[in-house]
């Protein structure tokens, strides 16, 4: 049979992406943020700064942001590196969407793309340039292909065995074979295309669409647990013996780092620990921290395997406490 031997998780922030001067900027844009606080209670930047512990002035010197962010590269290569040799067939991606993909008109709570390629592509995100600055701009242009669009191949077999046994067993997936004309994958899967996969010898992807950010129908963390262990179910009455490999991308909190929090997710994952996986306090998954919900999935996904490595940086990048909490793990 088809199994998961594989599975990672990992941040897709922009913040990632930045070189070491381009990371000192970020307290521009951070400042014009709609925050929320570490209950998820709607807040603004100046009001976390004055609430901040002194000590993050400190801590977000420009040296301090810099070596943070090394370790941070460094955890990203460890992941790139652990897919690229693990001889996959294919790679589901569990991902959010952000108004890419699907918009306010028809937003499904799953879904899974099955077409045969998808398309890595800019042309929709040009409307960053109307709201953030040029130096954000280029620097969220690392998602995507420098020149041309690049169709990436998808296992559309895969995709259409897991939307079939989905269906027969207590889900309702939407499914969508094409992206609209002119547009590219979102970011999530862009991430992984562009930035942990070697794009020489991309492996083939099945998109897996979770609506983390968009109110009233995000999928509750019982829910995304249900559908990574469907998930490994599905892909175990696949016929043959595929190697399969899942990964979540996006998250741990942000725009606020928690770092409890964060740690004891992470905690919760290498534990197996599902109830408490299951019941994370819905008033924490706001905006970018919704995208925690990609690895309680991952986690389900992965019960069967353990988790054997994980990298944690708390990416404050303002005396505010603002910044990303930076995860990367693998699960084998």
């Amino acid at each position: 049979m088809a199994k998961i031997v594989l599975g990672l998780g990992t941040s897709h922030t922009p913040m990632l992406l930045a070189s070491d001067e381009t990371l000192l900027r970020f307290e521009e844009t951070d400042q014009n943020i709609k925050h929320r606080d570490k209950e998820g209670r709607p807040t603004s930047y100046s009001e976390l700064l004055e609430k901040a512990d002194p000590k993050m002035a400190a801590m977000t010197q420009p040296a301090e942001i810099v070596a943070r962010q090394n370790k941070a590269r460094a955890a990203i290569a460890h992941v790139s590196k652990t897919l690229n040799d693990a001889r996959l067939d294919t790679l589901i991606v569990m991902g959010d969407d952000q108004d890419e993909s699907y918009l306010e008109d028809c937003r499904p709570t799953f879904a899974i793309y099955y077409g045969d390629t998808i398309l890595n592509s800019n042309e929709q995100h040009e409307q960053y340039r109307e709201r953030y600055p040029e130096w954000y701009v280029k620097n969220r242009q690392g998602f995507f292909e420098d020149n041309a669009p690049r169709p990436y191949p998808v296992d559309s077999k895969l995709a259409l065995h897991l939307i079939d046994w989905l269906m027969e067993h207590g889900f309702d997936p939407a499914s969508s074979k094409s992206l609209r004309k002119g547009e590219g994958e979102g970011h999530a899967v862009a991430y992984v295309h562009r930035r942990v996969m070697d794009d020489k010898k991309p492996v083939p992807v099945v998109p897996v669409f979770l609506n983390t950010y968009f109110a009233p129908n995000q999928p509750r963390p019982r829910r995304c647990y249900e559908l990574g262990l469907a998930i490994r179910k599905a892909v175990e009455a696949y016929p043959g013996d595929a190697r399969i490999g899942i990964v979540g991308s996006g998250g741990l909190s942000h725009f606020l780092v928690d770092e409890e929090f964060d740690r004891a997710i992470l905690k919760a994952c290498a534990d197996k620990d599902a109830e408490f996986l299951q019941n994370l306090p819905r008033n924490k998954l706001h905006a970018g921290s919704s995208e925690i919900l990609n690895w309680i999935g991952i986690a389900a996904a992965c019960e069967h395997l353990d988790l054997n490595w994980f990298e944690y940086v708390p990416g404050y990048r303002t005396a505010a406490g603002t910044g990303t909490g930076l995860s990367f793990a693998s699960w084998a």
